[in-house]
């Protein structure tokens, strides 16, 4: 039986084979443990592919935040392959509130009727502070119906939310997330905030310790920041391979937004950043997509 596959930039950007007994965007109740999915070099982390559409003039959002559709249909499928290709994906907590997402593979085409398994969906998670997330919304609602997986919600320790939004408010936040289905997750923080290389190792840490392999972070302009600035791995820990990020993928859209959008590079300074080896770029209707591998 002839199967829909991922595109072959993927494939070559991972390494991952396609045969009609060894699939890896199809989800096998059977095989969870041992599906095929990028692996990091570094046992204590999962692999991560850091990935985001922007505009000609790097721009990932409007004023605000507000959310741009910036990938055509073409590229937009080729995203929800890149998702079924890994255990998770993340985002912040910024784009859950402003796009209320679904982090699904919805348009991918259909499996042949009567197929036995469905596309992987990968698990979400929102790194969540302060625990801000809408216990109604969209990745709940889908896994509360049977359409998506339980979400992970990843906050700060309780005390560091404590001058924010106060002790009991934090811990009825915690309980209407969990009563929602949410599973919420504690993990060190640097200053109150998930962000900056200490706290990103320790998420990635904590992560792969609860049987996540690979990861997709997928934004919003902070997350990429903080991803990117955790990337670079410093002379004296190289031989450790403590780096923040594996490969990246940049969708590129033919179009101009303007000095009102949300860029997410202007805090980088060049010699903080990682080193990409370019992949391959190919075209995905009028969209380029570029993919990287970080050294």
């Amino acid at each position: 039986m002839s199967l829909p596959h991922p595109p072959s930039i993927l494939l070559d950007l991972y390494g991952l084979p396609v045969a009609p007994d060894v699939h890896p965007s199809v989800f096998d109740p059977l095989r969870e443990a041992s599906l095929d999915t990028p692996k990091s070099a570094d046992v204590s982390r999962p692999y991560v592919t850091l990935t985001f559409a922007q505009s000609l003039d790097a721009k990932i959002a409007g004023a605000g935040g507000k959310q741009l559709i910036l990938s055509g249909k073409e590229s937009m499928v080729m995203t929800h392959w890149m998702r079924t290709l890994h255990d998770a994906i993340l985002i912040g907590i910024g784009t859950a509130l402003n796009d209320n997402p679904q982090l699904n593979t919805r348009h991918l085409p259909p499996l042949p009727d009567g197929y036995p398994h469905a596309y992987r969906m990968p698990r979400p998670i929102i790194l969540d502070t302060h625990l801000r997330l809408p216990p109604d919304c969209r990745l709940l609602q889908n896994y509360l119906g049977g359409r998506g997986r339980r979400p992970w919600v990843v906050c700060a320790p309780h005390r560091a939310s404590e001058e924010v939004v106060g002790a009991h408010a934090f811990a009825e936040r915690a309980t209407a997330l969990r009563k929602a289905g949410a599973r919420v997750i504690a993990v060190a923080s640097n200053a109150g905030r998930l962000a900056g290389p200490a706290a990103i190792s320790e998420l990635l840490a904590t992560l792969r310790a609860l049987g996540v392999r690979s990861l997709m972070v997928e934004g919003g302009a902070r997350v990429i920041r903080s991803f990117l600035s955790a990337a670079r791995v410093p002379a004296a820990q190289e031989q450790d391979g403590k780096k923040a990020i594996d490969a990246l993928v940049v969708t590129v859209s033919p179009t101009l937004v303007g000095s009102a959008g949300v860029g997410y590079g202007g805090e980088l300074h060049a010699e903080a950043l990682p080193t990409f080896k370019h992949v391959r770029t190919e075209m995905f209707g009028p969209d380029a997509v570029m993919a990287l591998k970080v050294l």
